[in-house]
């Protein structure tokens, strides 16, 4: 045969990752078994619902694969639906926060003490007050912090309690948001831990170490091996601390598959990973707690946002289907919180998930701007005025990280079923 005559091989298309929550019998989309248009019809749309079977699945999926000691913090951050938190609050053993409001929330959800640690740059005195008064562990990001801290624990005879978030001198590779290595307005850097500890103030009880380096990671080779230096750069650091560290919270960064071609995480090495983690911090350190803070990873696929088609036309040969929802309240499925190049998110008929496509369409929310677009040529069957929109992946940065007041359109609604 010519070899110009034989045939070549076609590429398959990426494909996003199957849906995370299940589908009736009929195709619908379901939500801890009840349907998408029985939850819109109930609750109106656009609409967060959040599946507690989902989110309970994948806390016992990760006690599986984890060693039994290690303990999970939620980052209230990914999502602080209070009725979220409160489901969490049950299954979990601490929380991290980053405001006055999620401590609110994790001490109303029946948590306190070395349960929860309180991160991020910029604390105001009154959230530093507010962690101490509570026991709380502010996990400290500068010198400046610490001191602010001590002057309060004085002033106010408060029991204060702080560990070391550390900026460490390695990156979580392949994260999609970098958090450690190199210059942060993150953490204190590695090389001046040592001097922090040193001059460790009075009043302020000192903890452990908190390094977190990168999020949203699919890659559990790369997470295995953060996982062991974080702990070693920890171990190392604690020889100048001022009294044994009780808590190494080793961040997480674990990614849930938002985009085609994107498989879920294999657990089985970080699992190994960190059995071996435990096994030295029991010989290096009797009674340490182990920590890993996760946010997405535990409601990230738990989640979905139904918005009902408005308006469907025709634009010089595209097909757009125009809905009550958008980036107002959808800011991550439209791309524009913090991807680099647009990509879509699942984006799914929800009465027809698994039909097969017949139409390109672009998802357009209700905004006077070019920007609001929730899926671009997405692949679907036949959709018409008044049919269910849903977008997976949605259970975490999603209502509280987008701009609710932009064009002062009402807020979504949002649902734990």
């Amino acid at each position: 045969m010519n070899p110009a005559d034989t045939p070549t091989a076609t590429s398959t298309p990426p494909r996003h990752a199957a849906p995370a929550l299940p589908c009736s019998p009929t195709g619908e989309l379901l939500v801890s078994g009840v349907p998408a248009s029985k939850l819109t019809a109930q609750c109106g749309t656009p609409l967060y619902a959040i599946s507690r079977q989902a989110v309970a699945e994948r806390v016992a999926l990760l006690r599986s694969v984890l060693p039994a000691g290690i303990r999970l913090h939620y980052a209230i951050k990914a999502n602080p639906m209070p009725a979220l938190v409160d489901c969490l609050a049950k299954q979990i053993d601490g929380f991290d926060v980053a405001s006055e409001r999620e401590l609110a929330l994790a001490i109303a959800a029946g948590h306190g003490g070395l349960d929860i640690g309180f991160a991020g740059p910029a604390k105001r005195d009154p959230e530093l007050r507010a962690a101490a008064a509570c026991g709380a562990v502010v996990q400290v990001e500068s010198a400046g912090e610490l001191a602010r801290l001590a002057g309060i624990a004085r002033a106010e005879q408060l029991p204060a309690r702080a560990a070391v978030r550390i900026n460490p001198d390695f990156e979580l590779r392949q994260s999609s948001v970098r958090m450690g290595g190199g210059p942060q307005a993150f953490g204190v850097d590695a090389e001046q831990v040592p001097a922090l500890l040193r001059a460790w103030p009075q009043g302020v009880e000192f903890i452990g170490f908190h390094i977190y380096a990168g999020s949203q990671n699919l890659n559990a080779t790369h997470i295995a091996s953060a996982l062991q230096q974080s702990y070693a750069l920890c171990r190392q650091l604690a020889a100048d601390a001022p009294s044994a560290p009780q808590v190494f919270n080793l961040g997480g960064g674990f990614g849930i598959p938002y985009f085609a071609g994107e498989t879920r995480l294999d657990l089985t090495p970080i699992g190994a990973a960190l059995a071996t983690i435990q096994q030295q911090g029991v010989r290096d350190f009797p009674g340490l707690r182990l920590v890993l803070e996760l946010g997405r990873y535990l409601v990230g696929e738990a989640g979905v946002f139904l918005t009902r088609v408005i308006d469907k036309k025709v634009s010089r040969g595209q097909i757009y289907l125009l809905c009550d929802g958008g980036m107002h309240q959808h800011l991550a499925a439209s791309g524009n919180f913090g991807q680099v190049l647009r990509r879509n998110f699942p984006i799914w008929l929800a009465t027809a998930v698994n039909a097969a496509p017949s139409i390109s369409a672009n998802i357009c929310g209700p905004l006077c701007t070019p920007l609001d677009i929730l899926g671009q040529g997405v692949e679907l069957p036949a959709v018409e005025v008044g049919d269910l929109i849903a977008i997976g992946q949605s259970g975490a940065y999603g209502a509280s990280a987008s701009p609710a007041g932009f064009l002062s359109h009402p807020p979504a609604h949002e649902v734990l079923v």
